[in-house]
Protein backbone atom coordinates (compact mmCIF):
# COMPACT_ATOMS: atom_id res chain seq x y z
CA UNK A 1 0.00 0.00 0.00
CA UNK A 2 1.15 3.45 -0.94
CA UNK A 3 0.24 6.89 0.16
CA UNK A 4 0.30 10.41 -1.21
CA UNK A 5 -0.63 13.58 0.03
CA UNK A 6 -1.25 16.50 -2.29
CA UNK A 7 -1.83 20.18 -1.18
CA UNK A 8 -3.50 23.15 -3.63
CA UNK A 9 -4.22 26.88 -2.30
CA UNK A 10 -5.98 29.24 -4.82
CA UNK A 11 -8.16 32.13 -3.99
CA UNK A 12 -11.77 30.35 -3.78
CA UNK A 13 -13.36 30.98 -0.27
CA UNK A 14 -13.13 28.12 1.65
CA UNK A 15 -16.67 28.09 1.93
CA UNK A 16 -17.01 27.57 -2.03
CA UNK A 17 -14.34 25.04 -2.37
CA UNK A 18 -16.73 22.69 0.20
CA UNK A 19 -19.82 23.14 -1.78
CA UNK A 20 -18.35 22.20 -4.43
CA UNK A 21 -17.56 18.70 -2.87
CA UNK A 22 -20.80 18.93 -0.87
CA UNK A 23 -22.94 19.00 -4.18
CA UNK A 24 -22.08 15.95 -6.48
CA UNK A 25 -23.33 17.46 -9.38
CA UNK A 26 -20.73 19.96 -9.28
CA UNK A 27 -17.64 17.25 -9.34
CA UNK A 28 -17.26 17.55 -12.80
CA UNK A 29 -17.01 21.10 -13.13
CA UNK A 30 -13.53 21.00 -11.35
CA UNK A 31 -12.33 17.28 -11.78
CA UNK A 32 -11.59 16.92 -15.38
CA UNK A 33 -11.51 12.93 -15.01
CA UNK A 34 -15.15 12.96 -13.75
CA UNK A 35 -18.00 13.20 -16.75
CA UNK A 36 -20.69 12.22 -14.35
CA UNK A 37 -21.50 11.11 -11.02
CA UNK A 38 -24.43 8.71 -10.48
CA UNK A 39 -25.77 8.53 -7.55
CA UNK A 40 -29.86 8.56 -5.31
CA UNK A 41 -29.07 11.19 -3.59
CA UNK A 42 -27.12 14.77 -4.70
CA UNK A 43 -25.22 15.68 -1.42
CA UNK A 44 -22.39 14.35 0.16
CA UNK A 45 -23.05 12.04 3.36
CA UNK A 46 -22.06 9.37 4.78
CA UNK A 47 -22.91 6.08 2.79
CA UNK A 48 -23.44 7.70 0.28
CA UNK A 49 -22.87 5.20 -2.60
CA UNK A 50 -22.87 5.02 -6.89
CA UNK A 51 -20.24 5.31 -10.05
CA UNK A 52 -18.11 7.96 -11.26
CA UNK A 53 -18.07 8.27 -14.68
CA UNK A 54 -14.66 8.94 -16.46
CA UNK A 55 -14.66 11.09 -19.52
CA UNK A 56 -13.61 7.82 -21.28
CA UNK A 57 -16.84 5.66 -20.08
CA UNK A 58 -15.01 4.18 -16.95
CA UNK A 59 -16.90 3.81 -14.30
CA UNK A 60 -15.53 3.58 -10.88
CA UNK A 61 -18.11 2.65 -7.74
CA UNK A 62 -17.78 4.49 -4.81
CA UNK A 63 -18.93 4.71 -1.11
CA UNK A 64 -18.70 7.46 1.20
CA UNK A 65 -17.12 6.88 4.43
CA UNK A 66 -17.29 10.26 6.42
CA UNK A 67 -18.16 13.50 5.87
CA UNK A 68 -17.20 16.40 8.70
CA UNK A 69 -18.81 19.41 7.46
CA UNK A 70 -17.64 21.56 10.68
CA UNK A 71 -14.12 20.70 9.81
CA UNK A 72 -14.37 20.24 6.37
CA UNK A 73 -13.28 16.86 5.73
CA UNK A 74 -14.15 13.60 3.88
CA UNK A 75 -12.94 10.23 3.28
CA UNK A 76 -14.47 7.68 0.27
CA UNK A 77 -13.58 4.59 -1.08
CA UNK A 78 -13.26 4.34 -4.73
CA UNK A 79 -13.27 0.70 -6.45
CA UNK A 80 -12.15 0.06 -10.26
CA UNK A 81 -11.77 -3.73 -11.07
CA UNK A 82 -9.81 -5.32 -8.84
CA UNK A 83 -8.08 -1.95 -7.40
CA UNK A 84 -9.55 -0.07 -4.72
CA UNK A 85 -8.38 3.43 -3.35
CA UNK A 86 -8.98 5.29 -0.26
CA UNK A 87 -9.15 9.23 -0.58
CA UNK A 88 -9.33 11.41 2.32
CA UNK A 89 -10.20 15.26 1.39
CA UNK A 90 -9.67 18.72 3.36
CA UNK A 91 -10.40 21.88 2.94
CA UNK A 92 -9.32 24.80 5.20
CA UNK A 93 -8.77 28.73 5.17
CA UNK A 94 -5.27 29.89 3.85
CA UNK A 95 -3.99 32.95 3.38
CA UNK A 96 -4.66 33.46 -0.11
CA UNK A 97 -8.07 31.99 0.13
CA UNK A 98 -8.26 28.23 0.73
CA UNK A 99 -6.30 25.14 1.00
CA UNK A 100 -7.43 22.06 -0.75
CA UNK A 101 -5.61 18.36 0.45
CA UNK A 102 -5.97 14.78 -0.70
CA UNK A 103 -4.27 11.60 0.91
CA UNK A 104 -4.80 8.97 -1.18
CA UNK A 105 -4.55 5.14 -0.03
CA UNK A 106 -3.98 2.54 -2.60
CA UNK A 107 -1.84 0.08 -4.84
CA UNK A 108 1.62 2.38 -5.56
CA UNK A 109 0.66 2.52 -9.68
CA UNK A 110 -2.93 3.02 -9.28
CA UNK A 111 -1.81 6.26 -6.83
CA UNK A 112 0.91 6.97 -9.00
CA UNK A 113 -1.60 7.53 -12.08
CA UNK A 114 -4.05 8.98 -10.24
CA UNK A 115 -1.92 11.80 -8.49
CA UNK A 116 -1.30 14.41 -12.12
CA UNK A 117 -5.39 14.20 -12.62
CA UNK A 118 -6.02 14.64 -8.98
CA UNK A 119 -3.27 17.87 -8.70
CA UNK A 120 -5.05 19.18 -11.20
CA UNK A 121 -8.44 18.64 -10.36
CA UNK A 122 -7.53 20.09 -6.69
CA UNK A 123 -6.21 23.41 -8.02
CA UNK A 124 -9.71 24.02 -9.99
CA UNK A 125 -11.30 23.00 -6.64
CA UNK A 126 -9.79 26.29 -5.07
CA UNK A 127 -10.16 28.72 -8.22
CA UNK A 128 -12.66 31.65 -7.83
Amino acid sequence: MSRLTLHATGPARPETAWQRYVDVDQWASWSPQIKAVHTARRHLAPGLSGTVEAVLGIRAAFVVDTVDHDRRTWTWRVRLGPVRLRLHHTVSTHARGSRAGLTISGPMPAVAAYAPLARLALHRLVRP
